[in-house]
């Protein structure tokens, strides 16, 4: 099983930045999909980014142009760069991998709290 671990979250002004991180536990990193979600208040989760294994980038309407997900395989880490935040950003952000190239299915995090105070 592949445990998950978010940092980075917080409270910050509109208009600020916020770099999340997410260490996975195991020896495979590199084979796994990696991506970010977002849950607000009374909300369904919502996709914010995701990069594959192979580094292909997708992102949700509402982040584009504003965050950048990345990945580190040699630390284990995926990470969400979050510029321009908007109080609409608030939510708890679930880090999400997809193993299936390493016979795993989906795993997540426990969430982190971004809250952007307007």
């Amino acid at each position: 099983q592949v445990h998950l671990v978010e940092s980075g979250g917080g409270l910050v002004q509109a208009g600020g930045s916020l770099t999340l991180s997410c260490a996975a536990s195991g020896t495979m990193f590199r084979l796994y999909d990696m991506g970010w979600y977002r849950q607000a208040p009374g909300k369904q989760r919502e996709l914010v980014a995701t990069i594959t294994s192979t580094g292909r980038l997708d992102y949700g309407d509402s982040v584009k142009g504003r965050f950048t997900i990345s990945r580190d395989n040699a630390k284990n880490t995926v990470y969400l760069q979050m510029n321009s935040l908007k109080p609409e950003d608030t939510a708890v952000y679930y880090c999400n991998g997809n193993g299936d190239l390493a016979g795993i299915g989906d795993f997540w995090g426990q969430g982190t709290q971004v809250t952007v105070s307007s």
